[in-house]
């Protein structure tokens, strides 16, 4: 049972990570408009709360409780953010 809500939760998250991903993440739209130090810390900050309340609402619409909906809802963020993209070399 474990195992199944698992795979129905990864599963929902990476459809998660393409409805959240049609836009720029966080990250690009940072460095496009060339933000840094406090700036950039309050936009990501902002940004990140933004997406955290549109992947809440995805959760909801698509009616996950749970772990699923914490998964979900991680991975939403997360690539919203663009986090694999502030971890990577410059």
């Amino acid at each position: 049972m474990f195992a199944k809500s698992l795979i129905t939760a990864t599963v929902l998250a990476l459809a998660a990570g393409a409805a959240f991903a049609e836009g720029p993440t966080c990250q690009a739209q940072s460095a496009e408009k060339k933000l840094a130090g406090a700036a950039k810390n309050s936009f990501l900050k902002k940004c990140e709360k933004d997406a955290a309340a549109v992947c809440e609402a995805n959760a909801a619409e698509k009616k996950l409780a749970g772990a699923a909906k914490n998964s979900f809802t991680k991975k939403c963020v997360k690539d919203a953010v663009g986090m694999a993209e502030a971890k990577k070399p410059a």
